[in-house]
Formats: structure tokens, C-alpha cells, sequence
């Protein structure tokens, strides 16, 4: 199982990807966090943005589709989109990952 994070300046935009994602059956779950505060590097300068996380729960064999998905319908031009792997978890709840990621 993998949590994968990315992040959007709106919460409109957090809720379609969050959205998207669990219709298609590349994530069970997708919560969104309030906005965070993002201090980063660009293009030579330091910029201070705030956006909203979206936090997926998927599996390792969904991810490449997830991740093809997020890339087509996310307009950054270069999206945060990080899997961390769980090493551990509920039973139940995996199991119920993995049986709503199928399909």
C-alpha cells in the first residue's frame, strides 16, 4: 500500500483531483488538508504559495496510474507527487483499499 501526497492552490481544484482519482479507481480514499503554507524554489527565485494537500491511498500496482492521471490533470507545470509505502496498517483497512483500487 502507498499514501501519495500532491498539492493545488485551491480547494476547488484539490476536490477534482481528490475526486478524480477515487472515480477511476486509482485511489479508495482522498482526504484534503486546509491550506499549508509551501516556501519553495522556482525558476531562480523563492516564492511563498498556499495550497491545499491531497493525501491518496492507493496500492503499489495502482500507482503508475495514478500517478499518469495526476500529471494529465493537474496544471502545475511540475506537480508535488510523492509516494511514501506503508509498512504497516489495520488488516481491514488495506483490505478495503485494495478491494476499492480493483477494477
Amino acid at each position: 500500500m502507498l499514501t501519495v501526497l500532491t498539492t493545488t492552490d485551491s480547494a476547488e481544484k484539490a476536490a477534482a483531483l481528490a475526486r478524480g482519482a477515487v472515480e477511476a479507481r486509482l485511489a479508495a480514499c482522498a482526504q484534503i488538508s486546509s491550506p499549508v503554507t509551501s516556501v519553495y524554489r522556482w525558476q531562480g527565485g523563492i516564492e511563498t504559495a498556499q495550497e491545499w494537500q491531497v493525501l491518496f491511498k492507493t496500492t503499489n500496482e495502482r500507482y503508475e496510474r495514478l500517478e499518469a492521471h495526476l500529471r494529465a490533470v493537474h496544471d502545475y507545470d511540475t506537480p508535488e507527487i510523492i509516494a511514501v509505502q506503508v509498512v504497516r496498517g489495520s488488516g481491514p483497512y488495506l483490505a478495503w483499499v485494495a478491494e476499492e483500487t480493483t477494477g
